[in-house]
């Protein structure tokens, strides 16, 4: 899963991924079944078989090879079998074809029964003509079926040798790849996607769901109005999917994925001007799937990368970024070739989030058939792009949708604000809009995402979060479709505020108003939930403490880990579709009652970092009532800081507020002198963020031994707290 803006490369990984989803991103394998239909009455023969690539499952000797049978000398050489009646042959034609006669002109020892039989993988046979009672010479049979795989596999021999044939000839009409050829066609500013001769708009989704769930979803993307899926990802686990969506008579947009995919930030850093063995082995890799998928009646287009030239920047600078952006785009080119040569009947393209990476693309991979585009809140931007640019090759969206984190404005809490459910079907439509306004440029589009996680990312993205059905995943399927009539429609959430959002007390309460209403009556469920992201990285969503005040109000209990949190209140109709929003909350240390008696005293310390991320941290930073400033110690055990009162004094409270390097085991020790040292309280089982410490005791210094760090860094302290 990717996302990025279209026209202007970021400096910082707008967020981080997966894939994938990111997941990545899933893998995806080989072949149909073959389908039996008989040729076509006006279907001209030709004899496919002679000189193609022919195994066996033996050969007599190395002068009766398979490869003899399709030489074409029909008396001079042959290939002959082992001794034994469990034989084959098999011819690979190159490509499908309707195979409608098969000529076998035996040596003398002959086959009396056998099987002849197609496959489009060869792995998978089916039989299309049984022979029971051969009797040698020259057998024409006439077949009916389809396959890139011809085999004849020996039942019973006529003689005590094997099975010998002097030519193995296979005659028919060789085809486009099975529910025809995919075509770019026509001219500068008028071209057209074309399946089988006819025009085909692209309207698709990108796949998040698990492959093995992909037949039961698979029904709904099409009464969406979906007649395309986008993956990032092909290989041996591509089968179910291709399969699930051919059963639906979609189509799929096979992806390749190349490092560093997804954007700055994301999938490894490779060097493709001096790393031949990465190319090397990525081209056999490409190569072997496009050979296995090519005759898949699901396959639509070929797409080779995704974000690498925007992503490059994370990995290179200066001249060394443009000659890798050289290089990487020219290895696409030679991908593009290789999978022209192996399949000419699907087009091949490539994915950027940067409509800058096009003019690499001009310069270094003139054999990719169309372009492609991952763009957001600028799609519209990639048709000013295009003109601009004067490029003459159509584009395909492969990513769209609602403005993503990374192009929204910070709210009060400093984290990106995320659109409303309503603004985000807005996007969606938007963003269809954009596409199909740049005609016969534009091809069509994958928005992004038929997902079900219900997550971070999920609640941000996906049209089914958690499989139910939201205001976008209606947009999208009015702009598919042309109407959602008849319909029920999820419930809408509105004007959701959360108060204290700057300053919510760890493990205390806040409160959280929305205003919810359901479109057709039904009655509404509630919940409301709690994401960590942006406090510790957890992306799950967690139903969290809540009670009723009435009039759309509900008390929520804060967490205890401090930092910015989303809420979201959930609305679900019992209909199979749900309304969210979101907004953020700061949590923060509870209040202490009574004066802090730390505060701007004189703090010293074991060691401190001076110039490591946002330090020098110095130990008057953990009592200066900042609490966004922070003392950090070495990275070693132990270490101690303390706070000189001034003067004898009893305090009955620490509060001490952690940054995430926080103390597993520490001991807090009170001196009237700063020599002699009496411990007064102990702590073994520290799990970072705040500690409240209920210590009565006098001194006039205070210090906390740090005998055991929670983390490989130092320790490290927001706030010392000391209270009377």
């Amino acid at each position: 899963m990717t996302t990025r803006t279209a026209t202007t490369p970021p400096t910082s990984p707008p967020r981080s991924r997966p894939l994938t989803t990111f997941a990545v991103l899933g893998a995806l394998l080989a072949g149909s079944v073959t389908a039996l239909t008989a040729a076509p009455a006006s279907a001209v023969e030709t004899l496919l078989s002679q000189g193609r690539t022919t195994t066996a499952s033996s050969s007599e000797g190395a002068a009766y090879s398979a490869s003899a049978a399709v030489d074409g000398d029909l008396t001079g050489t042959r290939w002959a079998s082992q001794w034994s009646d469990d034989q084959w042959i098999r011819i690979d034609l190159g490509q499908r074809a309707s195979v409608s006669r098969i000529v076998l002109t035996w040596e003398n020892a002959y086959g009396k029964a056998y099987d002849l039989q197609l496959s489009d993988d060869g792995t998978d046979w089916r039989t299309v003509r049984s022979v029971t009672d051969g009797d040698g010479g020259t057998d024409d049979l006439a077949v009916s079926g389809t396959g890139r795989y011809v085999r004849l596999k020996g039942l019973t021999r006529g003689t005590g040798y094997g099975y010998s044939l002097w030519e193995f000839q296979v005659y028919g009409e060789a085809g486009p790849a099975p529910g025809g050829a995919v075509r770019v066609t026509g001219s500068q500013g008028d071209w057209q996607l074309t399946v089988d001769g006819k025009p085909y708009t692209v309207k698709g989704v990108t796949w998040g769901p698990s492959i093995a769930d992909s037949a039961r979803h698979l029904p709904d993307a099409k009464a969406m109005g979906v007649n395309t899926i986008r993956t990032w990802g092909t290989d041996a686990g591509t089968k179910p999917l291709l399969d699930a969506a051919a059963a639906q008579g979609l189509r799929v947009i096979n992806g390749f994925w190349l490092q560093p995919g997804g954007g700055p930030g994301s999938g490894g850093c490779v060097d493709y001007v001096g790393d031949d063995a990465y190319k090397s082995a990525m081209l056999t890799e490409f190569a072997t799937w496009v050979d296995a998928y090519k005759s898949h009646p699901a396959t639509l287009l070929w797409n080779v990368g995704n974000e690498s030239v925007l992503g490059l920047q994370n990995c290179y600078a200066g001249a060394a970024l443009e000659a890798q952006r050289d290089a990487y785009t020219t290895f696409v080119n030679d991908v593009a070739k290789k999978i022209h040569s192996i399949d000419p009947d699907h087009p091949v393209t490539s994915t950027d989030a940067w409509t800058g990476a096009w003019p690499y693309y001009r310069r270094n991979a003139p054999d990719l058939d169309l372009y492609a585009m991952n763009s957001y809140a600028d799609v519209c931007g990639v048709r000013r792009a295009w003109e601009e640019g004067g490029y003459t090759k159509p584009y395909v969206i492969t990513e769209t949708g609602p403005a993503g984190e990374w192009e929204t404005a910070e709210d009060a809490n400093g984290v990106p604000e995320e659109p409303t459910d309503v603004q985000k079907a807005e996007g969606y439509t938007r963003a269809w809009e954009c596409v199909t306004g740049h005609h016969g440029v534009a091809l069509g589009a994958t928005v992004f995402h038929y997902g079900v996680e219900h997550d971070f990312g999920g609640i941000w993205f996906n049209l089914l979060p958690d499989g139910l059905k939201r205001l976008s995943y209606y947009a999208v399927k009015k702009a598919y479709t042309g109407g959602t009539t008849g319909d029920n429609t999820p419930p809408v959430v509105s004007g959701m505020t959360v108060t204290p959002a700057g300053s919510a007390p760890a493990g205390g309460e806040f409160t959280v108003h929305a205003d919810v209403r359901d479109p057709d009556g039904d009655p509404v469920t509630t919940k409301v939930f709690l994401s960590g992201n942006y406090a510790n990285g957890d992306k799950r969503l967690v139903e969290a403490p809540h009670r009723p005040l009435g009039d759309g109000t509900w008390a929520v209990t804060a967490p205890d880990r401090l930092g910015v949190w989303k809420v979201y209140v959930q609305a679900e109709d019992g209909r199979g579709n749900v309304g969210i929003e979101t907004r953020s909350v700061k949590v923060v240390p509870p209040p202490v009652s009574g004066t802090d008696i730390a505060r701007n005293r004189p703090t010293t310390a074991s060691s401190y970092q001076t110039s490591y991320g946002d330090c020098p941290c110095p130990p008057a930073n953990a009592t200066d009532g900042d609490p966004g400033t922070r003392w950090a110690s070495d990275w070693s055990d132990p270490q101690w800081i303390r706070v000189d009162l001034g003067a004898v004094r009893s305090f009955r409270r620490l509060q001490l507020v952690w940054d995430p390097a926080f103390a597993r085991a520490y001991e807090v020790q009170v001196s009237d002198d700063d020599r002699s040292w009496r411990t007064v309280h102990s702590v073994t089982d520290g799990d970072g963020d705040v500690d409240a410490l209920e210590t009565a005791a006098t001194g006039r210094y205070v210090r906390l031994l740090l005998t055991a760090r929670g983390t490989g860094w130092g320790y490290s302290l927001h706030d010392f707290g000391i209270y009377a």
